[in-house]
């Protein structure tokens, strides 16, 4: 008996059923998005990447109910050019942004350059940033200028400014001063001069910020944003940028037996993270893509207030002194812990051994809002939807690790991944716990480290190996053809000149430039709930 023909019709009908059993994870309708970026946080600081690690249960079950990424890597090594890789989807070579930007800096992420929340906007989604940002703060650097309709946090990291209760850092910081320059006290790591500024939008509402209310209050305004953003029927896209790891580590006291400052600090960061998740969930499980990662690695030279590294210790530089976590190209410096949760849309409990990248949250996000790519511009980071939804686990040819402060130019290239060999054409060590830091050698050719099998970057191939010849003409090409691209770009240029008037003040009667509160004592405490605010502008 032959087989019965099928209509067009029916043909079509059978097509679209297939199709959406086969592939579950096409987006019907716009996503939102929260992004959430820790600041100085380890590799192993996540306890599902790291079992001695105790404090992070509820990142560790967004990593049961999410896939986890452990071979995910920021932009670079430190602050500023990290977050404006995120960003943008660029290096720092491309954007402009090598290095961090300073309290008095005029400029910042160069105004030519597209930010993930003006793509985002201009699609349709309610924009809001909560946290460190940065990337400039005068003028038109502002995160208000930048795409961002709602922010509320610190213009950059808050040991950037005196508060009137500095938490715990090494070497501990004084308060802010009180009484005139007699009681200022000069230190080279603490900045004592100016108190650290809390905005809302454009308006400073607290100076200096109280620290240890700060995570609470990020929570409050992302619930806010959130409920603001739903009520309007509009897709949203947060991104919150933590104050956890960086030092000063203020974390609600005592801490538990055994936990210690930086224990109790990663516990608080954890709960935030649970609270956060539990609001992406009231929205309607399957609605909201949650993407927890960090900036870089720890900041080793601030000793048992640092973060955990892991297996990735950079053994080779160790032994040549210095540090091999943040501000290195190092396997530690830009390693990070990285999580995706969408439920229904992506796998719960996968773990991703993908070569992936902070560069790649831009793209990626901007396909699933469906929308396009800023036009005659290159970008570094890759379109991963498909290794998120677990279709696929291809993810970077290559990765570029630009230099971030401990050897070479600041934002040059000279250390490169390929697969699973990692090649340095220059290597340092940043300042570590002793105060040893590792001189900036170059390396012609290039060490090679197959990291496969030996993760803590211990031995590099002998130059006279067969490995290292058949893979040296490989890295060789990879890395000419990178730098090639890069200079063919249209790249930015970003503005680090500074000027004292650019620091943000609200009372510059006062020293430390500190606000008179609503009950006339310096340095109190704001309750948007109870006090008005009283309009405080950026000079």
């Amino acid at each position: 008996m032959g087989t019965p023909s099928l209509s067009p019709w029916a043909v079509l009908v059978l097509t679209l059923v297939l199709v959406g059993l086969w592939a579950p994870c096409v987006v019907s309708r716009q996503p939102n998005f929260i992004v959430i970026l820790a600041d100085d946080v380890g590799w192993g600081d996540l306890g599902a990447n790291w079992a001695e690690t105790k404090e992070t249960p509820h990142l560790d079950q967004l990593a049961a109910e999410g896939t986890r990424f452990v071979d995910f890597h920021s932009a670079a090594s430190t602050c500023s050019p990290s977050r404006a890789s995120l960003l943008t989807g660029r290096l720092g070579l491309r954007n402009g942004v090598t290095h961090n930007f300073a309290i008095t800096s005029l400029g910042g992420l160069p105004l030519n350059e597209t930010t993930l929340a003006e793509v985002l906007r201009e699609a349709g989604y309610s924009t809001g940033a909560i946290g460190k940002w940065h990337l400039g703060h005068h003028g038109r650097h502002h995160p208000n200028s930048r795409g961002f309709d709602f922010y509320f946090g610190i213009p950059y990291s808050h040991d950037m400014g005196c508060t009137d209760s500095p938490g715990y850092n090494v070497p501990p910081c004084p308060p802010c001063p009180r009484h005139g320059t007699a009681a200022r006290v000069v230190r080279k790591d603490c900045y004592t001069e100016v108190a650290l500024p809390l905005f809302e939008n454009t308006t400073i509402v607290q100076q200096p910020v109280e620290l240890g209310s700060l995570a609470r209050r990020y929570v409050e305004e992302a619930a806010r944003f959130i409920q603001r953003a739903s009520d309007s029927g509009h897709p949203f896209f947060l991104y919150l940028a933590l104050a956890h790891m960086h030092v000063p580590l203020s974390p609600p006291l005592p801490p538990a037996p055994g936990r210690g400052i930086y224990g109790a600090s990663l516990g608080e960061m954890d709960a935030l993270v649970g609270r956060i998740k539990e609001l992406a969930d009231s929205l309607g499980r399957g609605s909201t893509l949650l993407w927890f990662t960090g900036d870089n690695g720890p900041w080793a030279q601030k000793c048992e207030l640092a973060g955990r590294l892991g297996p990735f210790v950079g053994a080779w530089q160790r032994q040549r002194g210095g540090s091999s976590a943040k501000q290195t190209t190092w396997e530690g410096g830009h390693r990070v812990p990285a999580l995706a949760y969408w439920p229904g849309r992506v796998p719960a409990g996968r773990v991703s051994p993908t070569l992936l990248s902070v560069l790649d949250i831009f793209p990626t996000l901007v396909v699933l809002a469906g929308a396009a790519l800023p036009p005659s511009r290159g970008f570094d980071g890759l379109d991963v939807s498909p290794v998120l939804f677990g279709w696929s686990d291809v993810g970077h040819k290559v990765l570029l690790h630009p230099n971030s402060g401990a050897g070479g130019k600041v934002g040059e290239i000279e250390a490169l991944r390929l697969a699973q060999y990692k090649a340095f054409y220059t290597t340092g060590g940043a300042m570590a716990c002793d105060g040893s830091t590792g001189p900036a050698e170059r390396h012609q050719p290039p060490l090679i480290f197959n990291l496969a099998r030996d993760i803590q970057e211990q031995e590099p191939l002998d130059v006279a190996s067969r490995e290292y010849q058949a893979v040296l003409p490989a890295i060789s090409r990879a890395y000419t053809q990178a730098l090639q691209d890069i200079a063919a770009d249209n790249v930015s240029v970003a503005d680090y000149s500074q000027d004292p008037a650019a620091i943000p003040c609200c009372n510059v009667q006062h020293v430390g430039c500190q606000c008179q509160g609503a009950h006339g004592a310096l340095g109190s405490s704001w309750d948007p709930h109870v006090e008005k605010r009283t309009p405080r502008l950026c000079l």
